[in-house]
């Protein structure tokens, strides 16, 4: 399969992290499991695969998990953020060196995860900030980005001027960055109308219903930044059952095989689209390991404690660089 660029990210800094392999007892920089036999355990607290992308990262943090078979792993996942909470709690009760935390929702996992990072578990954050800065390392994608080359794409198409729909995602860093980004651009711009604006949580039920609201209180459409690739599909059913799929068009995000294909075919509907990978999560899984094994003492002083991945527009133009057509997503 090809693996997405973040993924081989995260290979590349659990090498950095990883790179403390000296066996000498005498030398301090020695893995910690060389010095005390010890055998990790490493928590990964995930949201439910409710939509693709989250399908993609239960994928991903399978895959890498299992790469790493030195260490035990046990993978959660939750629909909500109080049965996150919980399974964290139950993480801790079972000793886990470490936690890959993607949260449901920012913040109200953010006092549990300053809790267990006080009772000295190394916590990575993966995606959806918390409210605090309470992670030893915060891997995200950059979403102010996401926000900013989108909203740019699309008042370029539109040629400065038209109406438009906007369709947020779950309460979190990823979503209030996206949407303040996207919106500083909108509204730099006096010829686009921001219409309609709603939640449709980056689930593809949630977001046909919103649109189907949307195409009701406003007979012209000429856009809608739907900011995720499953929305864009739930927004995609809404304009066909109301026949207003014809001069409109949709901007989702993440990267989704199925809409990078229709991209590339120069789908009218789908123009481009921008990259967000979820094999990210396996950037953090690799990355805790690495610091187990390197030490958490040592190895954190030269870790960085945020990395951002990039993101790039996807067009037809470039669109074969970014499809993976035996990828889960």
């Amino acid at each position: 399969m090809n693996k997405p660029k973040g993924f081989l990210a995260g290979l590349a800094l659990m090498a950095l992290v990883g790179c403390q392999t000296g066996t000498d007892s005498k030398t301090s920089d020695a893995p910690v499991a060389a010095k005390t036999g010890k055998r990790f355990k490493v928590g990964v607290s995930i949201p439910a695969a409710d939509h693709g992308w989250t399908a993609g990262v239960k994928y991903w943090a399978d895959y890498a998990t299992k790469q790493n078979p030195d260490i035990d792993w046990v993978v959660l996942d939750a629909k909500e953020p109080g049965e996150q909470i919980t399974g964290l709690e139950n993480l801790k009760t079972q000793g886990v060196d470490a936690l890959v935390i993607l949260a449901t929702e920012s913040a109200p996992l953010t006092p549990i995860a300053e809790k267990l990072h006080d009772a000295g578990i190394l916590i990575v954050n993966v995606d959806r900030g918390f409210t605090k800065p309470v992670a030893d390392v915060f891997i995200e994608g950059d979403n102010k980005a996401f926000g900013r080359k989108s909203a740019e794409y699309m008042v370029q198409k539109l040629g400065g001027k038209g109406k438009i729909a906007i369709l947020e995602g779950i309460p979190s860093t990823v979503n209030t960055d996206r949407v303040a980004a996207a919106t500083a651009v909108f509204k730099a711009n006096p010829g686009i109308q921001i219409v309609a604006q709603d939640s449709g949580m980056w689930n593809r039920e949630k977001a046909e219903k919103v649109m189907q609201n949307m195409l009701v209180a406003n007979p012209q459409i000429d856009a809608i930044w739907a900011s995720d690739d499953d929305m864009a599909l739930g927004v995609e059913t809404a304009l066909k059952a109301a026949g207003r799929d014809k001069n409109v068009w949709v901007l989702g995000g993440a990267g989704m095989k199925d809409i990078v294909k229709r991209v590339m075919d120069k789908d009218a509907l789908f123009p481009a689209d921008i990259t967000y990978p979820p094999s990210m999560i396996g950037f953090g899984v690799q990355t805790a390991a690495g610091i187990l094994r390197g030490g958490k003492d040592n190895v954190k002083k030269y870790t960085p404690r945020h990395v951002m991945i990039d993101v790039e527009l996807v067009t037809p133009e470039n669109a074969k660089d970014f499809y993976f057509p035996d990828s889960v997503y």
